[in-house]
């Protein structure tokens, strides 16, 4: 591992490296002590999206908080055949060997949006891995897509956008690549002023590399091809650790979804409520989400 230059400003008390896993390089952020505890961001977020809560978790555990393969300042490599490199099988891949160089073979993970995809696969592959499992605000992907209106379609349009084939999304979003994520960010926060100008400014940062703006197109293409392959081959599997879902109550998936009712066919130990919030509950609600993880954790 080597360390690497982060954001103390954004998130004291941490340290910053790169590992090396299976040859993909994976930047994270480490800091505190006590049970380890994953964290995974979504899109368009990188690790600095847990900043509101990440010191708190970290007076009780050890907090690793990652860039997902593909975002951030993590490795980008290239797809391959059905996208196979970012299906989410490989993702998880990614995290629970990161986990492991770091001493942890048994983790809670706290997942948001795509990183919330990464940990039910990782759930299912790894099913000693994982002790306990938070997924905020999503339901199942194979669920989604195949229960899609005209309401999802409008609402979620870059679900259906960004898998479109290449290089069609990634030359469209290029003509002004700040002005496409500012608008996503936009459609999904419901709390006015919550997202801190500084953690913007790194997702802007991150979203101006064309690597990354293709391997996010490729996250979603996996999601819509080999990952629904592999949830359909899963379709009897059940999640085995305990597992707490939160949803915003003023975003998307808990308008359309009885997201309750969607994971109550995925695991065996669920409960979940939602937060005051839209998509982002780790960014606009940050106390509501602390303490559902007490509780929980």
């Amino acid at each position: 591992m080597r360390p690497v230059a982060g954001h103390p400003d954004i998130l004291p008390g941490f340290r910053w490296f790169d590992a090396e896993v299976d040859g993909v390089s994976i930047r994270f952020a480490i800091g505190g002590s006590g049970p380890p505890m994953l964290l995974l961001h979504g899109h368009p977020q990188t690790h600095l999206t847990w900043h509101k809560i990440a010191p708190q978790l970290a007076e009780r555990s050890t907090v690793v908080m990652s860039d997902l393969r593909g975002y951030g300042d993590s490795a980008k490599p290239e797809g391959g055949e059905e996208h196979v490199a970012y299906s989410k099988r490989a993702m998880a891949l990614d995290q629970v060997g990161l986990m492991r160089q770091l001493g942890h073979e048994h983790f809670a993970v706290v997942a948001h949006d795509r990183g919330a995809r990464v940990a039910h696969r990782m759930a299912l592959d790894h099913p000693d891995a994982v002790t306990r499992l938070v997924l905020l605000d999503i339901a199942p992907t194979a669920t989604m897509y195949a229960q899609t209106n005209m309401e999802f379609a409008r609402r979620y349009f870059w679900w259906f956008f960004l898998i479109q084939p290449y290089d069609l999304p990634e030359r469209l979003i290029a003509a002004d690549p700040d002005h496409f994520l500012d608008m996503h960010l936009a459609a999904q926060t419901k709390i006015a002023g919550s997202a801190d100008p500084r953690v913007i400014a790194e997702y802007r940062r991150c979203y101006a590399d064309p690597a990354t703006r293709h391997a996010i197109c490729e996250d979603y293409r996996a999601a819509a091809g080999i990952d629904l392959v592999h949830d359909e081959a899963d379709a009897d599997a059940r999640i085995a650790a305990p597992l707490l879902v939160l949803w915003g109550s003023m975003g998307t998936v808990g308008t359309l979804w009885d997201v309750l009712a969607t994971w109550r066919e995925k695991a065996l130990d669920v409960r979940g409520q939602a937060i005051a919030c839209g998509h982002s509950p780790q960014e606009e609600a940050p106390e509501a989400l602390l303490a559902a993880l007490e509780n929980f954790l």
